[in-house]
């Protein structure tokens, strides 16, 4: 498991569009081996990126739960980086 990515699930507030991104690009990254990709894997790292913060979305949209909310101090963005301006590009 990356030890980077966070849970996201269940939060007050709920986490930004941003942060889904953030952590599928850290899966992205952990199971390509790519930190950041060639110019020739960079459509296919990006297409993954996408496709992962998509299906991540509505997973998170469709689980329900009882417990309480937790509170969301550190919001989890790539902002301020190269990935930032990498993922900007894809968009």
């Amino acid at each position: 498991m990356c030890r980077n990515i966070k849970m996201l699930f269940n939060f007050d507030p709920p986490v930004t569009p941003a942060e889904v991104q953030a952590a599928s690009l850290q899966f992205v990254r952990k199971i390509s081996g790519f930190n950041k990709p060639s110019k020739a894997n960079e459509p296919a790292f990006l297409s993954a990126v996408q496709q992962i913060a998509d299906i991540s979305t509505n997973l998170l949209n469709s689980l329900e739960t009882n417990c309480e909310r937790y509170t969301n101090p550190m919001p989890y963005t790539v902002a301020g980086t190269g990935l930032f301006r990498l993922l900007s590009r894809a968009v």
